[in-house]
């Protein structure tokens, strides 16, 4: 397999420098160029023909925003935004993963920018305008059972989970959510989510009780998030090490939801790098668990709804738009016998 070529776009001579040096240890990618403003940077991928473009959120003449959506639309390529970690930065950041940036990282910590851009050279990208289409809203008079919903994503996951919660009702199940996301960006995010979807969307905080009509995103970076508390259920920050390489880690949360409700649970895993879930959902539907998997035809990147297809942990595949109201029907089903 050849290098993957990356074009790295900064204003800042020095951060360029430093993402070069961290892109340059990596034998399988090669820094074919740099630029300095999006001015630069348009010239420059006409001529290289990146596989990947590292893009600074804040640069003169255009904002990276503005850029990626020219990118997006006129030349689809892969880009990693590159972002202070400020609430600003956070917020700017999740917009362009809506339209269509393969991921982010934050300013100065570039640990794992090189799997990063190589998995984002094997991304699905699409043409601006041209993304998974919006699950349909559900209809007046859906009823939740007692079901809890627990949904594992990254890589590509701003997209599916807002294509996902589109269609959730104000009275949706209780879910909860781990996104692979740096720390900060979660609380943008869940703020997004909020303004965007009908349930209440909230930054999960430690010992928050589980309920109906409320979904619970995991803290980016700082802890795991888990279910307890039986019949009252409710959320619970973890701050162990990381686990898969990730904190919060897809395969804590299902673990959790599996040894609290067994088969009362709906597992959903989507897009996503690495394999960090898979064991976690296998262990929901050895319990009695419904579970789901993105298809690979709708994931960014198929390789967590591979990793769990390969080890029988997914029930039913299915296409991003679909899996939204397949979990909510999922979750309206009342089982007899249930734990």
């Amino acid at each position: 397999m050849s290098a993957v070529r990356v074009l790295i776009v900064d204003d800042s001579a020095t951060i360029r420098g430093l993402i070069r040096r961290v892109l340059s240890k990596d034998s399988e990618i090669l820094v074919v160029g740099e630029a300095g403003d999006p001015l630069e940077a348009r010239q420059a991928i006409k001529e290289l023909n990146p596989d990947v473009v590292t893009l600074d959120v804040e640069m003169p003449h255009m904002s990276g925003i503005e850029f990626l959506e020219k990118i997006m639309r006129l030349r689809p390529t892969p880009v990693i935004m590159v972002s202070t970690l400020t609430q600003q930065g956070a917020a700017i950041s999740i917009q362009a993963l809506e339209i269509g940036a393969v991921d982010c990282v934050g300013k100065p910590d570039f640990h794992d920018l090189c799997e990063k851009v190589k998995a984002a050279a094997r991304a699905r990208v699409r043409p601006l305008g041209d993304h998974v289409a919006q699950a349909p809203k559900r209809p007046n008079g859906y009823r939740p059972s007692s079901r809890i919903l627990a949904i594992g994503s990254s890589t590509g996951g701003v997209e599916a989970l807002l294509t996902m919660l589109s269609s959730f009702p104000e009275n949706c199940p209780p879910t909860l959510i781990t996104q692979h996301m740096p720390a900060s960006f979660t609380t943008s995010f869940a703020a997004r989510l909020d303004r965007l979807c009908a349930p209440q969307v909230r930054e999960a905080v430690d010992g928050a009780p589980i309920l109906p009509g409320h979904v619970y995103l995991a803290p980016g970076g700082a802890a795991h998030l888990e279910a307890v508390g039986g019949a009252n259920p409710r959320c619970r920050l973890v701050e162990a090490g990381p686990v898969n390489g990730h904190r919060p880690s897809v395969d804590v949360l299902f673990a959790s939801v599996c040894a609290q409700f067994g088969k009362r649970a709906v597992g959903v895993i989507l897009t996503g790098m690495g394999a960090d879930g898979a064991k976690g959902l296998k262990a929901m539907r050895e319990a009695g668990a419904a579970t789901i998997g993105q298809n690979e035809a709708t994931s960014v990147v198929y390789g967590m709804p591979r990793a769990a297809f390969e080890l029988g942990a997914v029930e039913r595949q299915l296409p991003l738009g679909a899996i939204g109201p397949a979990a909510l029907d999922l979750c309206a089903l009342e089982l007899k016998g249930a734990a």
